[in-house]
């Protein structure tokens, strides 16, 4: 398998992950063990984001494009390939940790739900 496939996965599996952890909750409102997955991808997310972090995928994937004779990029990979999609051009410190409380935030709004429908079913044996 060349450098540039390897890459080009790691590239893939890197999106699906951050998709996973923005809407994974969603997912567990349809199955419920999903949230088993998607709770621990969100904390990493969010330290990722808030902290800012490089995820262990991104020089990874730099990496295997060098060796692949790709050039690789600086930075991490919401920079690289999200940046200009959802964050603006001049974002600032303050700004990634709000993004990060609201990544938080919005999930637990779903989870409440999550929870609160669990209770429901479980509770409803009387």
């Amino acid at each position: 398998m060349s450098y540039r496939l390897l890459a080009d996965l790691v590239l893939v599996v890197h999106g699906l992950f951050v998709a996973f952890v923005v809407f994974g909750g969603l997912l567990a409102l349809w199955r419920r063990w999903i949230a088993y997955l998607h709770l621990p991808a969100l904390a990493w997310g969010a330290l990722v984001v808030g902290m800012g972090w490089i995820c262990p995928l991104t020089p990874l994937e730099v990496s295997l494009r060098r060796q692949a004779g790709q050039e690789g990029y600086a930075g991490g990979f919401i920079e690289h390939y999200l940046l200009g999609l959802i964050y603006p051009a001049d974002i600032g410190r303050e700004t990634q940790i709000v993004l990060a409380a609201l990544l938080v935030a919005g999930n637990a709004a779903v989870y409440a739900l999550w929870f609160r429908r669990g209770r429901r079913s479980t509770g409803s044996g009387r």
